[in-house]
């Protein structure tokens, strides 16, 4: 007999003890206080070793996601990439040293576009500064950096102190200068905002945006302005020579971020050969991503995917089971994706809902997000009854967490009590179990506890796992959740849920069952 499960990820919904920067702690949460009190408790690691990052590392919802459907602790790009670096064989990698090549040959410009900042999320400066290194080593003097500010995954306004220090490397490996600047609201967006990804495209082909020698004076304007790292407007740097370095025929471009879910829009704009979405003049281009951000795309990746052959999806599916996945948007990709071990495919028995997310400026003007409509369409398929698995996720934590607004935060916590409230009610009536966990910590620490400073970054956290419903015991803690030590792994739930479901987990998933 198989018991239907819903499983919730709340993305960036992490544990900490209460503080003036812990939402969470500082919101009313009556579903939350019912769960802690009534559900089969756990406390999950969420980043460094436990989800295949570097020690210290936090974790990710790419990561978190990746881990979650394998039910295994998988080795992720950015410590592979590391290796690579530190064996040397990121220098003779073939699509990097290609690259170089290729410009030695046409005797055009190696263009370096990526995340440039502290954070690891989505890029890493270490990955920029070795192929800068690569190019010194192939004797290749025209090297054009194009710089995406990051105010998301690193402090909001670290680029002006930051980049004159990437600047600085460059000039001591003795190649490599910022030629462009732009914030990754613009350049790395993945929700179908076509005219930010055209202001990206444009500042680096034609030079389309501010002009200025002043790399820190064009940042302190934009500061002045309130904007953060993210929001910063197209900018060409003009060298002491007057040189623009723009991306032109017979270049090679090197993409360095290594996630792959914001930057397949800007790919498409420099690879596709059918893309619509906006004018511009395609290019003769030898272009190379960083890893595989899409098949099928005309572009030399430099790291494959890791290979995930068993997922929680899969075994369901193997099963002859029934599954949906459902997210907004911003997340559409992590609970489809990743959740699927890295791998676009549609599952015999799946059903994929897709809710557009608001097109606004900033999520803490709508703390809410498609909180309500996830929830109503949660219900719906529950009083249908078709689904054996129903996988969501709801954005709201991570997404609010990262503009670092913690009025905005405690809002948005407070709707997703009220939409867990919705379908725990519809979990009891319809005798299904319920698991809710998240795929990192964010939202419970929005302010330096030293500093006071306002904080927009992931947390290295451990994160809530609650299993409630059809045939769960429930009442295993009596405390607070922030002293629960942790006694799991993201890499447990899959084993965990399957177990409940009544479906034998794939041999593979080297997690446990939290319940056993």
């Amino acid at each position: 007999m198989t018991t239907p499960v819903a499983l919730i990820i709340l993305d960036g919904f992490g544990i900490a003890k209460p503080h003036l920067g812990n939402a969470i702690s500082r919101a009313h949460l009556p579903t939350f206080d019912y769960l802690n009190k009534n559900a089969f408790v756990a406390s999950l690691q969420a980043s460094g070793t436990a989800v295949g990052l570097p020690w210290g590392e936090a974790g990710n919802s790419e990561v978190g996601h990746l881990t979650i459907g394998a039910g295994q602790i998988i080795y992720q790009y950015l410590p592979r990439i590391n290796m690579a670096i530190r064996d040397e064989s990121f220098y003779s990698n073939w699509a990097l040293e290609g690259a170089a090549k290729y410009v030695k040959t046409q005797n055009t410009t190696l263009h370096l576009m990526g995340l440039v900042s502290t954070g690891t999320v989505h890029a890493y400066i270490d990955h920029l500064y070795a192929l800068v290194e690569l190019a010194k080593r192939h004797g290749i003097e025209k090297v054009a950096v194009h710089v995406f500010t990051d105010g998301k995954d690193a402090l909001s306004n670290e680029a002006l102190k930051f980049l004159p220090k990437v600047q600085e490397r460059m000039n001591k490996i003795g190649v490599g200068r910022i030629s462009t600047i732009i914030g990754r609201h613009y350049s790395m967006d993945r929700d179908q905002n076509w005219d930010r990804i055209e202001k990206a495209y444009r500042l680096m082909t034609i030079g389309e945006g501010t002009h200025t020698i002043d790399l820190k004076n064009y940042i302190e304007g934009e500061y002045k302005q309130g904007l953060t790292d993210d929001k910063i407007g197209p900018a060409v740097i003009i060298p002491g020579d007057g040189k623009l370095q723009l991306i032109s025929d017979k270049d090679a471009v090197v993409f360095f971020n290594f996630r792959e879910d914001s930057v397949r829009q800007l790919t498409r704009a420099f690879v596709d050969e059918k893309f619509d979405h906006f004018s511009r003049t395609r290019l003769n281009l030898r272009f190379v991503t960083m890893t595989e951000y899409e098949k099928g795309l005309n572009a030399r990746a430099a790291f494959g995917p890791p290979e995930v052959s068993s997922t929680l999806g899969k075994a369901v599916a193997d099963s002859g089971l029934k599954q949906l996945r459902v997210a907004e948007t911003e997340k559409y990709a992590h609970i489809t994706y990743f959740l699927d071990g890295a791998k676009d495919v549609l599952l015999p028995g799946e059903k994929k809902l897709l809710i557009p997310s608001q097109n606004i400026g900033s999520t803490d003007e709508h703390p809410e997000m498609r909180a309500p409509e996830i929830a109503e369409a949660i219900v719906q398929e529950l009083e249908k009854g078709e689904f054996s698995l129903i996988a969501a996720n709801f954005a709201n934590a991570d997404m609010v967490g990262h503009t670092g607004n913690i009025d905005a935060a405690i809002k948005t916590v407070e709707f997703l009590d009220a939409a867990l409230n919705k379908i725990l009610r519809a979990i009891t009536k319809h005798n299904y179990a319920l698991i809710i966990t998240a795929d990192h910590g964010n939202v419970e620490q929005k302010m330096d506890p030293i500093s006071g400073r306002a904080l927009s970054k992931h947390s290295l956290n451990p994160v809530p796992f609650y299993a409630i419903g059809a045939g769960i015991k429930g009442g295993n803690w009596e405390g607070l959740l922030y002293e629960f030590e942790p006694n799991g792994f993201l890499a447990d739930v899959a084993p965990t849920l399957l177990k409940i479901m009544g479906v034998e987990a794939p041999k593979e998933m080297t997690g446990r069952n939290l319940l056993s």
